[in-house]
Order: C-alpha cells, then sequence, then structure tokens
C-alpha cells in the first residue's frame, strides 16, 4: 500500500514538473492570466440588509464568483450570483403564520475604480427572482395559502472593497433590485477572497 501511495507521488510529480516545463518553454501568452486561477479571480460570501417595497427590514446571505475574461479590460469583472433571503412572521393572538422567500440566479458587471488602500466600484447587473408568498390563518379559513412567481429584474450597484490580507478582502455595497411589485434595496456586507 505504502509503496503504491509512494509511486503515484513521485508519478504525480513528474508530471507537474513535465506540465511546468513544457508551459515555461511555450510561447508567451498575448494576454497574461489574472490570476493563478485562471478567469475566476475571488469567491465572495456576503450578508444583506434587505429593505423591500411595503415590508419591515430582514437578512438574507448570497454568495457569488468574480471573473474577469481576457477580452474585457482588467477594470471589469463579471460576478455570476446566488443570493437569499426568508422573512417570517407570527401574529400568535391570532395564529396567523406568514412567510416570504426570494431565492435569486444573477450576473452583474463592475468596473472597478483602482485606488490606494481600496477600490470603489460601480455596476448593474439581471436578476431571475423566485418568489414565494405564503400564509396559514386557520381562525379565517386560511390552510396552506400561498402564491410562488418567476420574475426578471435589473439591479444596479455601488460599493467599495478594503484589502484585510494578501488575499482576503472585505466589502461594503448598495444594491438595488428593480422587480415590479417586489422593488428591494440591499445593505450588502461581505468578505472576498482572492485567487
Amino acid at each position: 500500500m505504502t509503496r503504491t501511495i509512494r509511486r503515484c507521488t513521485i508519478s504525480l510529480a513528474a508530471l507537474s514538473l513535465f506540465t511546468f516545463t513544457a508551459e515555461t518553454r511555450a510561447a508567451a501568452p498575448v494576454t497574461p492570466p489574472v490570476s493563478s486561477a485562471g478567469m475566476l479571480t475571488a469567491v465572495e460570501g456576503m450578508t444583506s440588509t434587505i429593505l423591500q417595497e411595503k415590508q419591515s427590514s430582514f437578512s438574507g446571505i448570497a454568495f457569488r464568483a468574480r471573473l474577469q475574461p481576457a477580452s474585457l479590460i482588467k477594470e471589469v469583472e463579471l460576478m455570476p450570483t446566488v443570493e437569499y433571503w426568508r422573512n417570517s412572521n407570527t401574529a400568535q393572538p391570532y395564529d396567523i403564520h406568514s412567510s416570504r422567500t426570494d431565492a435569486t440566479l444573477g450576473c452583474d458587471a463592475r468596473y472597478v475604480f483602482k485606488e490606494q488602500g481600496w477600490q470603489p466600484y460601480v455596476g448593474a447587473g439581471f436578476g431571475i427572482h423566485f418568489l414565494t408568498s405564503k400564509v396559514e390563518a386557520p381562525s379565517l379559513g386560511i390552510t396552506n395559502g400561498g402564491t410562488s412567481v418567476i420574475k426578471g429584474g435589473l439591479a444596479a450597484l455601488v460599493g467599495a472593497s478594503f484589502g484585510l490580507t494578501g488575499r482576503l478582502d472585505n466589502f461594503l455595497e448598495l444594491k438595488y433590485h428593480h422587480i415590479p411589485e417586489y422593488r428591494q434595496l440591499k445593505i450588502n456586507w461581505g468578505l472576498s477572497y482572492r485567487l
């Protein structure tokens, strides 16, 4: 068993060395890669305070990647995003329970201004929102009532990123989702890990 592991390790090391020397002998690319991971430059996680039309504020979470295709200028990044929030309320004396959720798949493009110590940015995008509203009010004769709708909406964002360590940044962002009858303003805070 140990001999097999040793052979696999030596084989992988030889293959890595061969690949590295072949790459260094190859002609230099016209556009150098933006990170060791290729066009994927960072992954981000964030929390949100959401202000939705006709609702009080509540919290959500999101994850996104930052991509920098070689065909775009280096200040422009694409950010595919997955966002989710859930808001629930209970009126105990009346036995009324309601909840609203929004699961969003979106993609934003942003322009980053390179400044010393921090990086402000502006952007816009589009998202598909999977919205669900549920209500249970047995005392009113409503059991398991609800609606689900899928809506597309434009988004606009502005924010700034601040370096923490070599690869870790934090950011603060304001993002507006224009969804008819479900408009949302989000205050996002998150961490970014640069690859």
